[in-house]
């Protein structure tokens, strides 16, 4: 039986990698501006912070200069290693297409082996000057070498290069702090304590989590909710300011850090939850970090409200969150508008092309949700990947994009009946 648990735990974070280039002409070309600026930011800029009150001018100042030394000090470690390695540039981390990702419940057995204490040192060499991680990055091709860089990703060389995205960082933290209580280290305690306080730094004045810190130029500054990223980060920083496992171990200090920081971003939740004429609705994939209102993210992500990412945020405040009149409101008012907007009528199918579609069929019983609706209509939207054109229907967007995405959902539906009902009975106990 461990034997199988063994294998399952290594499948789930370890795959197949591409061959290691031996030279990214992207990240060498930041290599050879090392020393430079980091990029001028788009969203958190002193100029859109004119608005804002003496006091949260200072906070937001004091946070870019902090996100622009950890960048600056991030790219000039690189930049010794380089050096010290006798390169020209550095190499890009080998690429992983499955994401980091423990199982639910973690063997302690399997934590005291010679794997997990392997793989536990490769996830310490790719954790960034700054605390935090890539992601997908392939830990089976063993420690970081000197002058590789933290990140596999294409791009401008410091892509992703320290993220939330895909269950980044938080689930690194989270095997550390196992391996920590499997078998006590400095090395591990302090590689998640300094993961933990990536979290702090990252964390905007506000409450919110860009997608990738030090902040990366474009829609990365974005309070992102889109595939869970900010709401990993509150419920890991919730477990290690009540001293869930595996984070028994933490100190007083950092564990009342990380439980105050959880309460700020359940806090910028309830201010997130958008407004349509009076009313709370749900929530967008992501959100302007300064004024806080949905914004777009990639061609095919418009400003709108999300069926999606909307039910997990609801999931985990039924499920994690305390209970606070404000927490109520939000699932109340969430569920209600999940309920409202659910789609019927609609079949999931193959076209004549082979390719997936979704078509009118009023004797289907299946349920959906479109994974973005129109803020001010609220009816469903579907923007084309390749042409950024927001359709009315799928299939029109499907014949002129090339579709490799969930633009429907069914996951609000477990939501609005067994989480809800469950939730009922939890709170009138």
């Amino acid at each position: 039986m461990m034997k199988q648990q063994l294998l399952f735990l290594v499948l789930s974070i370890f795959c197949f990698h591409k061959p290691l280039p031996s030279l990214s002409s992207a990240v060498a070309s930041e290599i050879s501006a090392v020393r430079e600026e980091t990029p001028e930011l788009e969203w958190v800029t002193e100029s859109r912070m004119a608005g804002l009150s003496e006091k949260e001018r200072t906070d937001w100042n004091a946070y870019l200069d902090r996100s622009r030394d950890r960048s600056r000090t991030d790219r000039q470690t690189l930049a010794d290693e380089v050096k010290s390695a006798g390169l020209t540039a550095s190499r890009p981390a080998p690429n992983a297409s499955q994401e980091f990702e423990l199982p639910s419940k973690v063997e302690l057995e399997w934590l005291k082996s010679s794997e997990a204490e392997a793989l536990a040192q490769t996830v310490l060499s790719y954790q960034t000057p700054a605390g935090g991680w890539s992601k997908a990055v392939d830990y089976k091709a063993g420690r970081r070498p000197t002058g590789t860089h933290w990140t596999s990703q294409s791009g401008k060389g410091w892509h992703y290069c320290g993220t939330l995205d895909n269950r980044a960082t938080t689930e690194q933290i989270r095997f550390l702090a196992w391996m920590n209580m499997a078998k006590p280290s400095d090395a591990y305690r302090i590689g998640a304590e300094r993961g933990l306080r990536w979290l702090l730094d990252a964390q905007y004045p506000n409450g919110g989590w860009p997608q990738v810190y030090p902040l990366e130029p474009g829609y990365h500054e974005a309070i992102t909710l889109n595939d869970g990223a900010m709401l990993h980060a509150i419920q890991l920083l919730q477990a290690a300011g009540n001293r869930h496992s595996p984070f028994e171990w933490l100190e007083e200090d950092l564990r009342r850090a990380a439980s105050i920081a959880a309460e700020k971003g359940l806090e910028c939740l309830a201010r997130l939850q958008v407004v349509v004429d009076g009313k709370p609705t749900v929530w967008c994939a992501q959100h302007d970090p300064i004024t806080l209102v949905p914004i777009a993210a990639r061609l095919k992500e418009p400003p709108s409200l999300s069926g999606s990412e909307s039910s997990d945020i609801v999931k985990f405040l039924m499920r994690e969150a305390p209970d606070t009149v404000e927490n109520r409101r939000m699932i109340t008012a969430a569920v209600d508008w999940l309920t409202e907007h659910k789609i019927t009528g609609l079949r999931h199918t193959k076209n004549e092309q082979g390719k997936t579609d979704y078509i009118s069929d009023p004797s289907s019983t299946e349920i959906y949700w479109a994974r973005f609706y129109d803020i001010n209509t609220q009816q469903p939207i579907f923007a084309g990947g390749q042409d950024g054109v927001v359709y009315h229907s799928f299939s029109e967007m499907a014949k002129n994009n090339k579709v490799s995405y969930d633009y429907f959902t069914t996951r609000p539906k477990d939501v609005i009946t067994k989480e809800l009902d469950r939730w009922k009975k939890r709170i009138n106990k």
